[in-house]
């Protein structure tokens, strides 16, 4: 870290409203303006925000994304820049744009990864979802493309109610075809997704309650849940010894909405997560250092005062439910997430690991091999080699914990990966 703010881990660059979907779900209320780029940030004021950004703290990843990002003629260029900075540059696309070259392209110019919505391995449903027929095959296309470019790619799966069930499907087709992640996204009602029925909270715990143990169980492929807090807590009922209970929540789970975590619009304005539409400032009349640190709202966040069963809650640090949810509805950014099915029991607060573990050592040669690593995954290797440390009631990270989590990365992202995009029928 450059400064002593704390740094966001994850920065959301809207770059466009513009699509070439319309989907029902959008947050943004994008695709109706195809070919409208009025406003947007221009590639210099992005390159200004880069570079801000940058400066609080280089272990930042910056995700691109619209609209649909593929439509900005300077993303190339834009992720370029980002790299030479030292971030983390990935790309949120609905994989329409993606062919071997783009890809390649994207590749060379410093993409770590990209991020591809895949709602249904029932083409049709998919397409309905999206508004487009042929959406769900220019999907598969785009994996292939990142497969065979070597492009780590994730998998963006929106949970509802119509294709809940397809969960343990899309479990397996995302190891099947090689995906790093996959990321189950639990909806909140904003910009046209007010008009798509959300999911119910019998099916939200549920789905939920299934996701934990498959991130548990799974040793291929990391599972995350987005927007979705209440992830720790069903973690902790699951296995209170299980790392990722107690970090803090950037792996899954807990919201980082203003704490970790911000939104820059195509327009410039900062807002604390996608879902929360109220700008706390824009990167076109302050820098981006000063709305990160001074914003109310932000501020708000970072000492939450949380009401109703959110504020009794015994899991309310390393949960605290979601902000956006009651904000919403409600127009109450600390209200109770109703979501949420759990009655607080009136215990002691789970404290995170972080303020109630003992600070643990690194070796120097440990801290040799830390500093090889790009800084922009420093952060998350760090974060990994001390919850396995705890895991084994360790008080030392070793340059030996470095080599087994370097070689576990190997074995589980190395090598040769499937040849078909599409699942098998």
């Amino acid at each position: 870290m450059k400064d002593t703010l704390n740094p966001p881990f994850l920065v959301a660059l809207n770059l466009t409203r513009r699509c070439d979907l319309n989907c029902a779900h959008c947050y943004l209320d994008a695709g109706t303006r195809q070919s409208d780029s009025t406003g947007e940030l221009t590639t210099a004021e992005v390159k200004a925000v880069l570079g801000d950004i940058a400066a609080i703290s280089d272990e930042t990843m910056v995700v691109f994304t619209g609209g649909e990002p593929l439509l900005r003629a300077d993303l190339t260029e834009l992720v370029a820049h980002a790299s030479g900075l030292g971030l983390m540059a990935v790309i949120g696309t609905n994989g329409m744009g993606l062919n071997e070259r783009r890809v390649a392209d994207l590749k060379e110019a410093g993409a770590q990864g990209v991020g591809i919505s895949l709602d249904s391995l029932d083409a049709a449903a998919h397409d309905a979802f999206r508004g487009l027929p042929g959406s769900w095959a220019r999907a598969m296309q785009g994996i292939d493309a990142c497969r065979a470019n070597d492009l780590g790619f994730q998998i963006h799966f929106s949970v509802t109610d119509d294709n809940a069930h397809e969960l343990d499907d899309m479990i397996a087709y995302a190891r099947e075809v090689g995906a790093l992640v996959l990321n189950v996204f639990f909806l909140v009602c904003t910009g046209r997704g007010e008009k798509v029925t959300n999911i119910s909270a019998e099916t939200y715990d549920r789905v939920m309650r299934r996701v934990v143990e498959a991130a548990r169980a799974e040793k291929d492929l990391m599972i995350r849940a987005k927007c979705a807090p209440h992830f720790k807590r069903m973690a902790w009922e699951l296995d209170p010894d299980w790392p990722i209970t107690a970090a803090h929540g950037y792996e899954a789970g807990g919201c980082l909405a203003g704490t970790r975590y911000c939104r820059i619009t195509p327009l410039g304005g900062v807002t604390a997560c996608p879902y929360m539409e109220e700008e706390v400032g824009s990167i076109r009349e302050q820098g981006f250092a000063e709305i990160w640190r001074d914003a109310p709202q932000f501020q708000a966040l970072r000492q939450p005062v949380l009401e109703g069963r959110c504020g009794t809650c015994e899991y309310t640090k390393i949960c605290g439910g979601c902000r956006a949810r009651p904000l919403a509805r409600d127009g109450r950014l600390m209200g109770e997430d109703f979501l949420c099915a759990y009655e607080p029991k009136g215990g002691p607060v789970i404290q995170p690991l972080g303020e109630n573990g003992a600070k643990l050592r690194w070796t120097p040669e440990a801290e040799e091999w830390l500093a090889r690593i790009p800084s922009f995954v420093r952060r998350l290797v760090r974060q990994r080699a001390e919850s396995r440390v705890r895991a084994d009631h360790g008080t030392e990270v070793t340059a030996e914990v470095m080599a087994q989590l370097a070689d576990t990365a190997r074995r589980r992202f190395g090598g040769s990966r499937p040849q078909s995009g599409a699942p098998k029928q």
